[in-house]
């Protein structure tokens, strides 16, 4: 499709001319709905950072670049940035996040006609170590598939992560795991996302997100008892302090953002109906052990739509069922075990489970790629 300076348009391969016959002009508005802009109008207009619950997202897991991604390790950053200007009207195509950002987006829909002033939103922020050449496909490619991203971070092969705090990031998902701890290390709810081989269908109008609960939720103080001393003495630890609420972990914010949110639907009659669910999907036992997670998620003011105690089944099956658009937990075992079901399952690189697994398993992605 071109454009000459005769203000004659080819449209696959049918050259239009627009000139005052009442053919041409209806070939040329026909020819119109081809053109389409590329920057959708009637956008609604973005919240405050901090009013917004915001969701930094890398650009590698928003969108699927393995192509570029090889390009730039056997070929050098010149030829990357080159191929992505050759390539700039080409959109990629979705990544492992994608779907989730789309039902934030459907979530703040709900909430723009319940609450039309409200600043109370997601907002999703691309934080991405691309050089700014790169921007115009990015947002060409957010235009194309028609999410609502406004705010962009390009540090050009610098870290972002000095950034996340400054976009009052709530939570930070990237295909780094090296870039993830660091977020970790700032306080700030980090996870690194994997793209299931085969990814499950997710609803398109309810959020669903899945957690685990020890070392996400909560701290990592009852696995290291396990660790340390068994299954026996862990159950005894739990039995004696059941009563004691377990300190937070990584995730626990985010889950709190959640709640928030879910309150506003709660507020107007539709609890039952709200779009946003949160799942607990814990190795825990119900029995022996669950009793401190719910009085801790209690304590907290926090609450939880299902829980589902598994005392060390596979996460696998259940997270199929449930098909949440995102889950966390801080063991690659289970991570591997959604993944193979279909679900996008992100790892928590945060407490004692760290330290026995073996270092390097999946850091496959450098920290000076292109994220």
């Amino acid at each position: 499709m071109s454009l000459n300076t005769g203000q004659s348009l080819t449209v696959s391969g049918q050259d239009l001319t627009k000139n005052g016959s009442s053919s041409s002009r209806a070939s040329w508005e026909d020819a119109r709905t081809v053109l389409k802009p590329s920057t959708p109008t009637r956008k609604p207009k973005p919240p405050k950072p901090e009013n917004a619950i915001t969701i930094a997202v890398s650009a590698r897991v928003l969108f699927t670049m393995e192509k570029e991604q090889q390009i730039y390790e056997q070929q050098g950053m010149e030829d990357y940035i080159k191929y992505q200007v050759e390539h700039e009207t080409e959109p990629f195509s979705p990544g492992p996040a994608f779907s989730f950002v789309k039902a934030l987006e459907a979530v703040n829909a709900q909430l723009r006609e319940l609450y039309p002033e409200s600043e109370e939103l997601f907002d999703v922020v691309l934080m991405t170590n691309n050089h700014a050449n790169v921007g115009l496909r990015l947002i060409n490619t957010i235009n194309h598939h028609q999410l609502f991203i406004e705010r962009f971070c390009m540090t050009g092969g610098n870290s972002p992560i000095g950034y996340l705090k400054a976009y009052h990031a709530n939570l930070y998902l990237s295909a780094d795991p090296i870039k993830v701890r660091e977020a970790l290390e700032e306080g700030i709810a980090a996870a690194t996302m994997f793209t299931p081989e085969k990814m499950t269908e997710v609803s398109e109008t309810q959020l669903r997100v899945a957690f685990d609960g020890d070392a996400v939720l909560f701290s990592d103080e009852s696995e290291r008892i396990y660790k340390a001393h068994g299954l026996d003495k862990f159950f005894e630890h739990e039995k004696a302090h059941e009563n004691k609420p377990l300190d937070h972990g990584p995730l626990k914010c985010f889950l709190e953002a959640l709640g928030k949110l879910q309150k506003k639907f709660y507020a107007k009659g539709q609890r039952m109906d709200c779009p946003i669910r949160t799942y607990l999907v814990t190795a825990r036992s119900a029995a022996s052990s669950g009793t401190r997670a719910l009085k801790t998620l209690r304590s907290w003011g926090l609450e939880i739509d299902e829980a589902l105690f598994l005392a060390g089944a596979p996460k696998g099956p259940m997270l199929e069922k449930i098909r949440p658009h995102i889950f966390f937990d801080d063991q690659m075992f289970h991570v591997e075990g959604a993944a193979e079901m279909g679900t996008v399952a992100c790892h928590v690189p945060y407490g004692i489970a760290q330290r026995v697994t073996k270092r390097g398993i999946w850091d496959k992605e450098t920290s000076s790629a292109p994220k």
